[in-house]
This record gives C-alpha cells, structure tokens and sequence, in this order.
C-alpha cells in the first residue's frame, strides 16, 4: 500500500489561497497565482508542469507519477468545477467528501465518487483504488486539517513561495492546541520555491 500524501503551495506567512476565493476566483485575491508559479512557468493554460522546469518539474513528475488516487473536499472540487471532468494528473480515481452529490458531474477522464460519511472512508476507499501507489490528498485547508487530526497523512509536501500575503486561508488555522511532530525528510530548493518534504511521526 502506498503513502497518504498532502501536497500544496503556500506563502512564506502560511497562506494557501487569498480572500474571497471560488469558481469565479479561484485563488482568491490579492494575485496569489504567484504562489503556483512553479508549476506554470510564464503559462497560463495547458498541463499543470508544462511550463516548470528543472527541479520544479521533476517535483511535480513525482507527485504525478507516484498518485494512483485523489481524495478532494467538496468546496475545492466545486471551485475548481471537478477539473471539467479529468484532473490534471489524467484518469485516476477521485474520492470527493460531501455529503451529498451534485446534480451535475462534468464527463471526463475522472471517474468522481462521492463520499458522505466522512474523510476516515474517503482515505480508505482512495487507498483501495491507489493499490501500491499513493493517495494524492488535494486541497484546501479545511481537507488538510481534518487529515491532519485524524492522523490519517504519511507525508506532507510544502511548496514555500517567496512571497508574504498579509490576508488570506490559511493552512494551519484550526489543529488545536496539542503539538504534530513531523521530521523533515527532504528539501529542494528553486529561485522561485522552496519545496519541504516532510514525514508524519507516529
């Protein structure tokens, strides 16, 4: 069985997205697609890693090429309108937490299950779909908490963009007061991100 991987892109001050974020502004405010740079290069359409290059491209081919399954929440798959029906990482399998299904599924590549009784089985489903390879938790900070407290991630990668947001969602906003130890395993640094690489102590 493979890893539980959370992976994301952040602001130096911790922020994932700015204010006002959804389907019509996906990054929210305040011009935050400078956080995903990395992945775009000086692009704006095509394959997510199209424009990265050097290590910034080998990073996300190895996402890509270790995911057999995504586990998603259902405000990020309706803000991103299920990918339009195939996530950029191709046809593999997608877990989303909601309690309910929408009335419409965009038709693609992506076959979406929707899961409404919570993220313990929308892991566990995932990781029977991902067989020997990972399942990629995609994200916002709401999905990311929960997996987080319920101690469900092997591994967490962090795409720090040299850039401070001021206001915005944050990552780490509502885990509690008890301590999450975490060794760090890897760091691979660009001019335009710092990706950390860390394993989850249990």
């Amino acid at each position: 069985m493979g890893k539980v991987v959370f992976d994301i892109s952040m602001s130096l001050d911790g922020f994932i997205a700015g204010l006002h974020d959804g389907p019509d502004n996906p990054m929210g405010d305040n011009g935050v697609e400078a956080l995903h740079k990395w992945i775009w290069g000086d692009r704006t359409d095509g394959v997510p890693g199209d424009g990265a290059t050097g290590a910034n491209r080998e990073v996300l081919a190895e996402l890509k090429n270790t995911t057999g399954a995504i586990v998603v929440g259902r405000r990020t798959y309706d803000i991103v309108n299920g990918w339009g029906g195939t996530h950029p990482f191709g046809a593999i399998p997608a877990f989303v937490v909601s309690k309910d299904a929408p009335e419409h599924v965009p038709q693609g590549g992506t076959k979406f299950t929707f899961v409404p009784d919570g993220i313990e089985s929308a892991v566990k489903r995932a990781q029977t779909a991902a067989g020997n390879k990972n399942v990629y938790v995609v994200g916002g900070a709401n999905i990311a908490q929960q997996c987080i407290k319920a101690g469900l991630l092997d591994e967490m990668r962090i795409h720090i963009a040299p850039l401070l947001l001021g206001e915005g969602i944050r990552l780490f906003d509502h885990l509690g007061a008890e301590s999450i130890e975490l060794e760090r395993t890897r760091v691979v640094d660009s001019p335009d991100v710092t990706h950390l690489i860390f394993r989850f102590v249990k």
